[in-house]
């Protein structure tokens, strides 16, 4: 099956009309060349008699192009759906609705092992890495306002408002967000358990983070920089004596951060 979200197309000055999205065409088709449909597809195995019309790699990537352009809903995949001779075959919202409710819990952990794939490809060739130095982690919790107080996870937070208070794990080197956890917004910023909950997906990105950082120095492999003193606990629980610390000197984004050495004792007793 064919797990391309875009149709190749030649851009040529001087024509009439507008095509539009053709900023999502640009990423999709670097998506193609990445072969990030195809490295979804293999995690999802097939629930009927026959192969599905529309490859659930590809839908997959069609919903990731449809929410990077500001879409908030299964219906919102509409939009590509009107510019076929873009994105060709685009699967309906009904499809995509049920594309969602068949990933169960296996079918997840093997989409995650298949994006980690395709990253540590991606960061293997990276100029914004050096495939030598410590892999840098940010974590930050971000309040998320939600109008209506009938939506499940939400609550009241500490600025006044009401909504999510998710926590957000990046890649410093390359500033792509790694994983997240959805929090209510009375959850706390510097919960050890939450912090370590939003490291736990990062064991599927082990492979492209080894391939950055060169465990062979002796020095710990990935550095937890929290802007709270959860951090160097929940590095420690995630990988134990690979996982850089939090405090002492200022990092130049301003938060603290220092290396600890290969063997970290358990001072939390």
């Amino acid at each position: 099956m064919n797990g391309n979200c875009t149709v190749p197309v030649v851009v040529e000055g001087g024509g009439e009309g507008a095509v539009a999205h053709v900023g999502l065409h640009a990423l999709g088709s670097f998506a193609d060349r990445l072969g990030v449909g195809h490295s979804l597809s293999k995690s999802i195995a097939w629930t009927g008699e026959r192969a599905p019309v529309h490859d659930r790699g590809k839908v997959l990537v069609q919903a990731m192009l449809m929410l990077a352009g500001g879409g908030e809903a299964c219906t919102d995949i509409e939009h590509l759906r009107s510019q076929t001779s873009l994105f060709g075959s685009v699967p309906s919202d009904s499809t995509l609705h049920r594309t969602f409710h068949q990933l169960d819990a296996e079918t997840r952990a093997g989409l995650w092992d298949a994006i980690a794939g395709v990253r540590a490809e991606v960061w293997s060739r990276s100029s914004a890495t050096t495939g030598t130095g410590d892999v840098v982690l940010d974590i930050d919790a971000s309040l998320h306002e939600i109008h209506s107080e009938n939506k499940a996870g939400t609550a009241p937070h500490y600025k006044g408002g009401f909504g999510f208070h998710p926590i957000y794990c990046f890649a410093d080197a390359t500033g792509e967000c790694l994983s997240e956890t959805l929090r209510p917004g009375n959850a706390g910023a510097n919960t050890i358990t939450d912090h370590v909950e939003v490291l736990v997906p990062l064991g599927h990105h082990l492979l492209a983070l080894d391939g950055l950082a060169d465990a062979r120095q002796g020095a710990a492999l990935v550095a937890d920089r929290a802007g709270s003193a959860a951090g160097p606990r929940a590095a420690v629980a995630w990988r134990g004596p690979r996982a850089l610390g939090h405090g002492g000197k200022r990092w130049p984004s301003g938060r603290g951060g220092r290396r600890l050495p290969p063997r970290v004792p358990d001072r939390r007793r």
